[in-house]
């Protein structure tokens, strides 16, 4: 695969790389032991049971947190933190982020990206004509396809396929790519 779909948080800012990843968003509490239900928004779930601390994000200010507990339940997870014992301590956390540092992130194999990096790049064609701004990464399951809005407000869908995508370089803030017949029709 060409992209791995990864945590994902915000929007990056144009030739700046992110540097945390929303790995979920408490949606409430569960039991009276100061457990949360997260729902997941990274691809592997399954990273929560090697997680040692998460980020709160309190909107104004961050906490950092010590994982003591994981496990599943249906499409969230449970998590329990050291902080946190009882239920009156994680009361007010609902719809709050959940946050890692990029260290902590899955590892990537060569040709991957985090999907946050991606967004805002500056598409180009392999003649290095501006097509416009890489605005979202749609999984489709096949392959991803990045949304691109063009100078004209326009959205063009390129799939990514190396066919399509000649380079990715988000510390230059750009990705090179061949406009495959028919695209720029649609």
């Amino acid at each position: 695969m060409f992209l791995r779909a990864a945590e994902n948080f915000g929007e990056a800012e144009e030739n700046r790389m992110i540097d945390r990843f929303q790995v979920g968003v408490i949606t409430g509490t569960h039991g009276l032991k100061g457990e949360v239900k997260v729902f997941p928004t990274t691809d592997d779930p399954s990273r929560f049971r090697k997680l040692k601390k998460v980020i709160l994000d309190l909107g104004r200010e961050e906490r950092i947190l010590t994982v003591r507990s994981v496990r599943f339940f249906k499409q969230f997870v449970i998590v329990g933190f050291a902080e946190s014992t009882r239920i009156e301590d994680v009361e007010r956390l609902r719809g709050k982020s959940l946050l890692i540092d990029r260290a902590d992130a899955l590892p990537l194999e060569e040709g991957e990206f985090y999907i946050p990096d991606l967004i805002g790049l500056r598409v180009v064609d392999e003649d290095g004509a501006e097509l416009g701004k890489l605005t979202d990464v749609l999984q489709t399951g096949a392959n991803d396809v990045y949304a691109v809005e063009t100078p004209e407000g326009k959205e063009l869908l390129l799939p990514a396929i190396k066919s399509c995508i000649l380079e990715t370089n988000p510390q230059e803030g750009y990705m090179k790519v061949h406009l495959l017949p028919g695209l720029e029709d649609l």
